[in-house]
């Protein structure tokens, strides 16, 4: 499978969900900023790190991909539900790579910033990719296993 870029979800994605996306974003992040003021930047940079738009991008992913499917005259709940389920996964495993970033940048911080940044950046890399690849070599597997069962 090769990762593309893709233009066509831009021109497939409404104005006001875009709006919606920003607002529930800065929403998150204003609210991290009251908690940091209220319990401390350690406390604050934990709600900070949450992925603020992620429930907004679900339910847009998955009404955009219902819409889609009930435009070809199909149900496309099932579909939908797929999509952001997909999505979250994705976002699961973005987050195993911010964690080692913080701990790698975390460990290292002492010594020296650029050198820090560049090692975690090479964590956050690593672990992402390794967990990308992992998911989807267990998945195959399991695909395969299943297969075989039925057979």
């Amino acid at each position: 499978m090769l990762v593309k870029l893709s233009s066509s979800a831009l021109r497939q994605t409404r104005w006001y969900e875009y709006g919606v996306r920003f607002l529930l974003g800065g929403l998150a992040t204003v609210f991290a900023g009251v908690v940091s003021a209220r319990f401390g930047v350690a406390i604050g940079g934990l709600f900070l790190a949450l992925p603020a738009i992620f429930c907004a991008s679900a339910t847009l992913i998955e009404s955009h991909e219902r819409r889609t499917k009930e435009k070809a005259g199909l149900s496309g709940r099932k579909r939908g539900q797929q999509a952001a389920a997909l999505d979250a996964a994705g976002a699961g495993l973005g987050s195993l790579g911010l964690a080692a970033f913080a701990a790698t940048f975390y460990a290292l911080v002492a010594a020296s910033v650029i050198g820090t940044f560049a090692a975690a950046l090479l964590a956050w890399a690593a672990v992402s990719v390794s967990a990308w690849w992992l998911r989807r070599k267990l998945r195959v597997t399991a695909h395969v296993t299943r297969t075989e069962r039925k057979g």
